[in-house]
């Protein structure tokens, strides 16, 4: 070929494949990120590892594996909590790295089994779907007798890709949002969002939100139109989809009025947009707001532990909102959630993917619990709450779990029943 001759273009394929084998060759291969892989602790097995993972997609891309079930076994195991890029020297950029290659995996995949996946993931992002799924999740609860799956007669026994499912419906929808939204009650607007599963997934939150928010003289907008960050979507292995609800949000939202983030995961998503790259998490801003004189909550004799959520470590900001926030209710001991850093197993969809693994991970932190006794453990990430909340009921530990604004507003004598 004559050199001044320009290349053809690239497809889009081809530009994905080029992009994932650089990001991958930004590895060393160094092992400092093994400790700090939920994976990897529980098997010690090298291709469960970040840097095994990432030897696998650049075997994979390069053409020297094929996608089996096995390696296909290796890539979904992860939880994509990225605790890996904290501790990378070399500043890997992972999380990006296993985005494409689960787009790769479902570009790749059967056309049914494609279609699927991308209809499963569009309803689960869905918030007015959602809001059918929690009413189907109260109603199996009364028709459904028992509280585990595993401890049901065998005429009841569900199919074991099914008890996940369950095991979250034991507390999904309870307390759903149903609250009036205030209009023109405060000084200042924000818009509040909620996303797809917080309504549902810690509704009694969102309404305890809205009436903090009230008594600071904040008016807290919630959009009329269901709005999805796109995470859930972007984290398997459909960013077209998510690209469009992140760019809905841009539209809806990215008016110049400050956005405040309920969940930590979708904070941290909508943050990779550059105009909504300033939104806020919620109890870092509420934290940050000046206090009306005498609004002062009633003291509180109880323990709290504080769960820290994987996209709070590592993609948020570690910031201590929390503390801060809970530390104006007086007689409250506010103490961390002791977990080294450990993922609860939630992890978006993983939940219900990976249930196993999830399980043992959550296991983990149970055990936590139940030796600390705490009487509230607090998280700021709707899938963690779920999770939490589903292990210590079935654990049968007598432990409230709540987003942090529940505890200020029902000692501020706002909340709402």
């Amino acid at each position: 070929m004559n050199p001044s001759t320009p290349s053809a273009p690239l497809s889009s394929s081809a530009s994905r494949d080029a992009e994932l084998l650089r990001l991958a060759d930004q590895c060393v291969k160094c092992g400092l990120c093994l400790p700090h892989c939920p994976t990897y602790a529980k098997g010690r097995n090298e291709a469960d590892s970040p840097r095994g993972r990432i030897a696998l997609v650049q075997g994979w891309v390069s053409g020297e594996l094929r996608l089996d079930a096995r390696l296909a076994a290796h890539l979904d195991g992860c939880l994509l909590c990225r605790a890996c890029e904290r501790a990378c020297p070399s500043k890997v950029a992972y999380g990006r790295l296993m985005d494409g290659a689960r787009a790769r995996q479902a570009e790749q995949g059967a056309l049914w089994r494609r279609w699927l996946g991308w209809s499963a993931l569009s309803l689960l992002s869905d918030r007015r779907a959602v809001a059918g799924l929690g009413g189907l999740a109260r109603l199996s609860r009364v028709l459904i007798p028992g509280q585990r799956p595993g401890h049901w007669p065998s005429r009841w026994r569900l199919p074991r890709w099914l008890e996940p499912y369950w095991r979250l419906a034991g507390v999904f929808g309870r307390g759903a949002f149903r609250a009036a939204r205030p209009e023109g009650a405060g000084e200042r607007a924000i818009h509040l969002f909620v996303g797809c599963m917080e309504e549902q997934a810690q509704g009694a939150a969102v309404a305890a939100t809205l009436a903090v928010c009230a008594r600071l003289g904040i008016e807290a907008r919630i959009p009329g139109q269901a709005l999805c960050c796109g995470a859930l979507l972007r984290h398997n292995g459909q960013p077209a989809a998510a690209d469009r609800q992140r760019a809905r949000c841009v539209r809806a939202l990215g008016d110049g009025r400050t956005l405040v983030g309920f969940s930590t995961a979708c904070v941290a998503e909508l943050r990779e947009a550059p105009e909504l790259s300033a939104t806020w998490e919620l109890c870092d801003f509420l934290v940050a707001q000046p206090w009306p004189a005498g609004l002062a909550p009633r003291s509180l004799s109880a323990r709290v532990l504080v769960h820290r959520p994987c996209s709070r470590r590592n993609l948020v900001g570690d910031a201590d909102g929390v503390e801060r926030l809970l530390g104006r209710i007086p007689g409250l001991a506010v103490e961390p959630l002791e977990d080294g850093g450990q993922c609860c197993g939630a992890a978006g969809t993983y939940v219900l993917r990976e249930p196993s693994m999830s399980q043992r991970l959550l296991a983990d932190l149970l055990a936590v619990i139940r030796r600390e006794s705490p009487d509230y453990v607090v998280t700021t990430n709707a899938g963690c709450a779920l999770q939490l909340a589903a292990g210590v009921r079935e654990a049968g530990l007598a432990v409230a779990v709540c987003h942090p604004v529940e505890l200020l507003a029902r000692q501020l004598d706002v909340a709402r029943a």
